[in-house]
């Protein structure tokens, strides 16, 4: 880490030291590390990569060009490439570039979206001549149609398109099918990165090209910063797009440099608010973004266009320390310019000599050339007592620039570059990067440490001073238990009284898994008994019995024989329900021993008394008795069955017209025969009468007489209980002090661990914060140092008050004790 200060290469290790003494912790586990994490990794990063984001034809490659001033990457109007380029640094002779090609499986994909864009029919099959010279001809017929290369999207797209068949047909051997083959500048035989910059930066070279890794020597470069340059996040081939997105989301990006269009078009559009988004998302860029309207020049002629971005800027981006306005058009060239003379004309011979050659000899005028030539007599922004200049209409564009230049000479170049804000933008990048960048990196690692820091100094003070205050003699110690004994049989007491009551709440509200199950059952085996005893009734038995209880007769009403079989399916069905209610009943209080068991108190009560001071013998005895109610509730619920429902004889009812056909059937004879073959039909009416009645039973009375005898019986005997345990406090005494002796003793020296550990915790944690605040200060962050923990007593306990909801071991029970 040499390009970090010597007090600084151990960081990792400190601020690591400080998150695991954070994680062994279990209140503080909850805390969220991950911007630390990810504030760390930026802070002790050797790489800064900081990406040029934003739509095509934005000028983000120019402005890098700009910046770095040097005509390192592509920049033309339209849908040019969707290479990502990166620049690094390289010692002086050192510098080289690295290239790597699309597929031709890629190729093919671009061309067939370009293709379907501009409405070709003819698909883009890039290895057949003819339908590759038809697609030139498409090409060149759309340029033609629309003016020109660069007046509209569809004449951009077009240009794009004849780029990347150029591109395919020119790098055909070095191209594979179907992977990315990558190629040194040496492959090419390029001596120096002039060369090779100047073969990537070729159109038809460019648009075949998936990545250009420039190692260039620029000063901005240094401390392992990286610029990149992305595909527009409006690329024609949405992968390209989605290149540039999921690079703005990568943890690897520390700061973004969205280049903006609505200097140019007016507004922002939909992908560039997306790209806001989407960054706001990384946490490893947070407020790490300069944002650059480019193409400033173009409000200088449209006062309405001028406006409109004003108020843009103002409404939306209301922090404008980092934004910028740029015509990275004008800064660049205006840079390059300076270097030329009118022997080259100014650049026309050197620099613009690709643009300038023209077919049929006719000599074209560059971008640049007609955007001078507006700055200087349409922009406003030229002194008229400073800058005397003319545009003539009888000399060509490329005339009036080499006329103008050789009359105004470097005054007029540097005040082209001053007003194209490329100077302030470069002078504030520069600035950061060589001076803020790193004080701001670990500005924000120790923010977002500092309250790690303070919570971990809280919990080590509070529990120092818990455990120190502990008595360290055993007799004192003896008698500090002695004096709590009250206190805790009385919080037993509470604690077991609060848990029976949440258990029968939890009943009451149907929340109790295991009693719902046993209730279900219960509810079961009635509908399925009465489906049973309604199946298997026998009229005959009833007839049989009804006649047996009057000897002198010898036939028998259909109400007797209704009479014998209320008794009869009433009785039957009292003794499911008891024997479900009993099991219900004994599977409840099974459960809540075994939790009573298992629970913190009970432990505590043996503890304090050697035995659980009657709260198992007195559930047992509860259990009987809330059974023996519920058995003589079901007894009373099931004798109501005997009486027929007031609905039985209603007219208009099923039941009374059932109960007539039955009777009209039954009175054909005086034999038990006539009776006999109504079985059917007597069944039927025992069923219309006794399904509601037992529906009723299971379904809403019975449930609310379990809840209301659990209430009025287990709710009493809770706060007898409670109270019972109280009354313990002589038998307990007796019991502690047997053991007391020994208890303490470990107590003490358990205390005496634990205070142990808490000072080496605290030894670990001063030790990483002060290398920490070592590395700071280095730094000059003098006001964001962290807190250190002071060993001395005073300080220890300063503050605590402030600090609660620590849990502190108690070393004679083991339970945590909240302070």
């Amino acid at each position: 880490m040499s390009y970090l200060p010597f007090q600084c290469h151990n960081l990792k290790d400190q601020v690591d030291s400080i998150l695991q003494l954070l994680q062994q912790e279990s209140a503080l586990r909850s805390q969220d590390i991950t911007s630390v994490q990810t504030s760390l990794g930026k802070a002790i990063s050797p790489r800064f990569e900081i990406v040029f984001a934003g739509a095509f034809s934005a000028g983000k490659s120019m402005l890098i060009n700009a910046l770095l001033e040097r005509e390192l990457l592509y920049s033309a109007e339209g849908h040019a490439t969707g290479t990502e380029c990166k620049i690094e640094y390289a010692e002086l002779g050192e510098e080289r570039v690295v290239l790597t090609f699309l597929s031709e499986a890629e190729i093919r994909e671009q061309a067939t979206s370009l293709c379907q864009q501009l409405g070709f029919a003819t698909g883009a099959n890039i290895n057949q001549a003819e339908v590759v010279s038809l697609l030139y001809q498409g090409c060149d017929a759309i340029i033609q149609q629309e003016g020109g290369e660069s007046k509209s999207e569809r004449a951009k797209q077009a240009k794009a398109l004849i780029l990347l068949l150029q591109g395919y047909e020119a790098n055909n051997k070095h191209i594979h099918p179907t992977i990315n083959a990558t190629y040194s500048m040496e492959q090419f035989n390029f001596t120096n990165l002039k060369e090779a910059a100047g073969y990537a930066r070729r159109g038809s070279n460019s648009a075949v090209l998936k990545q250009i890794e420039y190692y260039c020597n620029h000063p901005l470069l240094q401390d392992g910063n990286v610029i990149i340059d992305t595909p527009g996040i409006d690329a024609p081939v949405e992968k390209d797009a989605r290149l540039t997105y999921a690079k703005i989301q990568h943890p690897d990006t520390s700061a973004v440099v969205c280049v903006l269009k609505p200097a140019s078009a007016g507004d922002m559009t939909k992908e560039e608010t997306e790209l806001l988004e989407k960054m706001r998302q990384n946490g490893g860029i947070r407020d790490r973004v300069f944002y650059v309207f480019n193409r400033i020049d173009e409000t200088w002629y449209n006062t309405q266009l001028r406006q409109r971005l004003d108020d843009l800027i103002n409404s939306q981006f209301r922090d404008t320390s980092r934004v910028y306005k740029t015509s990275g058009l004008l800064g660049f060239y205006g840079s390059q310019i300076k270097q030329t003379t009118l022997q080259d004309r100014f650049g026309l011979d050197s620099i613009f000599v690709d643009s300038v050659k023209g077919v049929h000899g006719t000599e074209e005028t560059p971008q640049f050339v007609y955007a001078f030539n507006n700055y200087c007599v349409s922009s406003g922004k030229l002194s008229s007592t400073n800058f005397r200049i003319s545009l003539n209409g009888f000399e060509s564009p490329n005339a009036n620039y080499v006329r103008i230049l050789s009359e105004q000479g470097t005054p007029l170049i540097n005040q082209l570059i001053q007003d194209s804000g490329i100077e302030e933008f470069r002078s504030a990048i520069t600035c950061y990067l060589t001076e803020e960048k790193r004080p701001q990196l670990f500005k924000s690692l120790a923010n977002d440490l500092e309250d790690i820091c303070i919570k971990l100094k809280k919990h080590y003070q509070v529990a120092y001073r818990d455990l120190d205050s502990q008595p360290r003699e055993i007799e004192t110690m003896k008698q500090h238990e002695l004096q709590r004994l009250n206190q805790q049989l009385q919080q037993v007491g509470r604690d077991f009284s609060q848990h029976i009551i949440e258990e029968v709440n939890l009943v009451i509200n149907n929340s109790c898994d295991g009693f719902e199950t046993d209730f279900k059952q219960l509810q079961s085996r009635m509908i399925r008994r009465l489906d049973e005893l309604l199946d298997t009734f026998s009229v005959a038995d009833a007839y049989r019995r009804a006649t047996l209880s009057h000897p002198r007769n010898a036939t028998a009403p259909l109400l007797a024989i209704l009479v014998e079989a209320f008794y009869y399916l009433a009785n039957q069905l009292e003794d499911i329900l008891v024997e479900s209610s009993e099991q219900v009943i004994a599977n409840l209080f099974q459960r809540l021993m075994e939790k009573v068991r298992k629970s913190e108190y009970y432990r505590q009560l043996y503890r304090l008394l050697g035995n659980d001071a009657g709260i198992e013998s007195k559930l047992k005895t509860l259990e009987k008795a809330v059974s023996q109610s519920l058995v003589d509730a079901a007894s009373v619920e099931c004798d109501r069955y005997v009486r027929e429902s007031h609905l039985f004889y209603d007219e208009g009812t099923f039941s009374i017209y059932q109960f007539r056909q039955t009777l009209l059937q039954t009175s054909q004879g005086y034999d038990s025969e006539s009776i006999v073959e109504a079985e059917p039909a007597i069944r039927q009416l025992l069923k219309l009468d006794f399904e509601p009645k037992v529906s009723q039973t299971i379904r809403k009375t019975f449930r609310q007489t379990i809840n209301q005898i659990l209430k009025t019986q287990l709710l009493p005997m809770t706060e007898s209980q409670a109270e019972e345990i109280l009354q313990q406090y002589p038998q307990a005494r007796v019991y502690l002090e047997q053991t007391l002796a020994q208890e303490a003793e470990e107590k003490i020296a358990n205390n005496r661990r634990l205070l142990n550990a808490v000072e080496q915790k605290i030894e670990a944690y001063n030790l990483a914060v002060t290398n920490i605040n070592s590395c700071l200060q280095s730094m000059q962050l003098y006001n964001h140092l962290l807190p250190t923990i002071s060993t001395t007593q005073s300080e220890l306990v300063e503050d605590i008050s402030a600090s609660n909801g620590v849990l502190i071991s108690d070393g004679l029970s083991g339970s945590m004790t909240q302070i």
